[in-house]
């Protein structure tokens, strides 16, 4: 049990002032929006990035949702989805008087004889910590990852913002019932607080990893770790935009994007598992052209008939088998489809799995239009609303969101790869009692805790 610190005492006045700054963003969502659907024709464009400004600067999760509700066709209008899509974990960092108290209260007060050195500047900062790198005192080079205070009570604080802003998206825009997308929200966003926790998924990763060379898991210091101090070795990388910025050539560039194509799927092919968060700053590249993959916080065990229904979701598109897809999007856990609703959800499986089912060497997007994926968006939703809606299950979330930010990633990267053959080779002799079994045992080993959801 991680003991109480004053550092972590939730003051009035930062509670006031923060929730002055999120529910005035979500009030103006609500203007905005009820007066078009009144019949005005308010300007969200610049509000839109007046609310990605005001996200972008809060230490905390909100703008994890938004950036979630970003990935999904016509949970948000237009204006707001492409700003939201644009948020990175950019905070200022805390300062120096700050990192002091945290690793007192983590180590004790003689915290500083674990190390030779600890830096004073934080050389990255996120939405729920900062990382500082340091050497102990016998010689490694370690990462640091200091929680932030107050965090418990910003979360809970994001929460209760973030659903009074889903409840109004509700109203105004109700073809996609956003009440299974908060839930899972809520129970990733409270594991995330929980440094232990993410520990344990450190170790799954490294075990589910272990035969891809091309990956690099960082191994946790467990002695120098607590429930908001997460200490691992330190690897050395660049990010993807400091990658791009040297001119690699294609054959680096391919090399990274199946490196990356790797680290994310085969977890969630083999052991039914992924990392829900695939920004660029959660992960960089080796001077190798492999791959370092960081922060474990969003992680989601899916029950192996899900993973089956994701395999049989490309059969039947493959194969323009009806019958097939409306099985395996009620696999999926979404409930009450009609037969035209799940037309309307094939055009946007389609987008998502287009790659995967042509037989060669291809960008991950050949349309040149910027607007290509936010059409077929457009036109999803309308078709939805036609249709009679559709409520998303849990499970969609953050294969979702996975998706479309490592789809980002491969177009930045202009990767040509027969992403097919790699699929292929994930989902070949698939067996869903295999995984289950590969699953339930690699959980054992890294001692992973039961899901929130599911305590």
């Amino acid at each position: 049990m991680t003991k109480k610190d004053p550092l972590d005492e939730t003051g009035l006045f930062g509670e006031f002032k923060r929730l002055a700054r999120t529910s005035g963003t979500v009030g103006g969502i609500a203007t905005r929006l009820i007066g078009s659907k009144l019949g005005f024709s308010p300007d969200t464009s610049a509000h839109a990035n007046e609310l990605r400004l005001a996200l972008g600067g809060l230490k905390g999760p909100l703008m994890k949702g938004a950036q979630i509700l970003s990935t999904i066709p016509g949970a948000l209008p237009d204006a707001y989805a492409e700003q939201l899509a644009e948020l990175q974990a950019n905070a200022p960092p805390m300062g120096w008087s700050f990192v002091r108290r945290r690793m007192m209260s983590e180590l004790g007060p003689e915290w500083e004889r674990h190390f030779r050195q600890f830096t004073h500047e934080a050389s990255a900062a996120a939405s729920l910590g900062q990382v500082h790198r340091a050497t102990t005192h016998d010689g490694q080079d370690v990462a640091c990852k200091l929680q932030y205070p107050n965090m418990r009570a910003t979360v809970e604080s994001d929460l209760r913002q973030f659903k009074l802003a889903v409840g109004v998206l509700q109203r105004v825009l109700p073809a996609i019932k956003q009440d299974q997308v908060v839930k899972e929200l809520e129970a990733r966003l409270r594991e995330e607080l929980d440094y232990e926790r993410e520990a344990s998924h450190m170790r799954l990763y490294g075990d589910m990893l272990s035969d891809q060379k091309r990956v690099t898991v960082p191994k946790v210091v467990e002695a120098l770790s607590t429930g908001r101090l997460l200490t691992m070795e330190w690897v050395s990388g660049e990010g993807i935009k400091a990658f791009l910025e040297g001119n690699p050539s294609q054959a680096a560039r391919n090399d990274v994007a199946r490196a990356l194509f790797y680290a994310w799927y085969t977890p969630v092919y083999r052991y039914g598992i992924i990392h829900g968060d695939p920004h660029m700053g959660n992960f960089t590249v080796r001077q190798d052209h492999g791959l370092n993959l960081l922060d474990f916080g969003a992680i989601r065990i899916f029950p192996p008939h899900f993973v089956k229904a994701i395999i049989d979701l490309f059969s039947a598109l493959q194969a323009d088998d009806e019958d097939m897809a409306l099985a395996a999007y009620e696999n999926w856990g979404f409930t009450g489809l009609s037969r035209d609703t799940a037309r309307v959800l094939n055009e946007w499986a389609r987008f998502v799995y287009g790659p995967l089912m042509d037989d060669r060497a291809r960008l991950i997007q050949e349309d040149d239009d910027p607007n290509f994926g936010r059409d077929i968006a457009e036109r999803v939703y309308e078709g939805l609303k036609r249709t009679g809606g559709v409520r998303p299950s849990r499970e969609f979330v953050l294969v979702d969101r996975s998706a479309i930010g490592l789809g980002s990633v491969f177009v930045r990267l202009k990767a040509k790869l027969n992403w097919h053959r790699l699929f292929q080779e994930l989902i070949g002799h698939f067996d869903v009692d295999a995984l289950a079994s590969r699953q339930k045992e690699a959980l054992a080993r890294a001692e992973v805790p039961p899901p929130l959801s599911d305590l």
